[in-house]
């Protein structure tokens, strides 16, 4: 919970809140993974039903993407992509989306932008697609 609180600077009572209630439910969503390395996280990533995003439609949505700095540059992000597919197909969902303002870095990893969503907070966001069924 600190861990995604600090890293996207959001209140980590929303982390705690969501993360906690998550174990308990019966519910598909939401779920969240971290990446750790000899004791260290260095990297995570959740699998939630929206990103405070207007797309309300379509879900999942990938969010909360990160790899520390110093392990930037490795693929690191692309199997963190990779597992939040895998993950999201034996879930029994064919499809995965995230919003973000990164431009270039998702189309690498065959994600297809598919619009633009808007946020409470008066921001707008691209929407990403990704086919999980192989």
């Amino acid at each position: 919970m600190q861990y995604f609180s600090e890293r996207w600077g959001i209140d980590e009572r929303i982390y705690r809140d969501c993360i906690i209630n998550s174990l308990a439910t019966p519910n598909k969503l939401p779920r969240f993974y971290l990446m750790i390395e000899a004791s260290r996280i260095i990297g995570g990533y959740g699998l939630i039903t929206n990103d405070f995003v207007s797309r309300q439609d379509l879900f999942p949505y990938l969010c909360a993407l990160y790899i520390e700095e110093d392990m930037r540059g490795s693929e690191l992000g692309s199997v963190l992509l990779e597992h939040g597919k895998n993950e999201t197909r034996k879930l029994g969902f064919d499809k995965l989306y995230l919003c973000t303002d990164h431009k270039g870095y998702y189309e690498k990893y065959n994600w297809k932008r598919i619009g633009e969503g808007y946020h409470p907070w008066n921001h707008t966001s691209q929407i990403y697609e990704a086919d999980v069924i192989k």
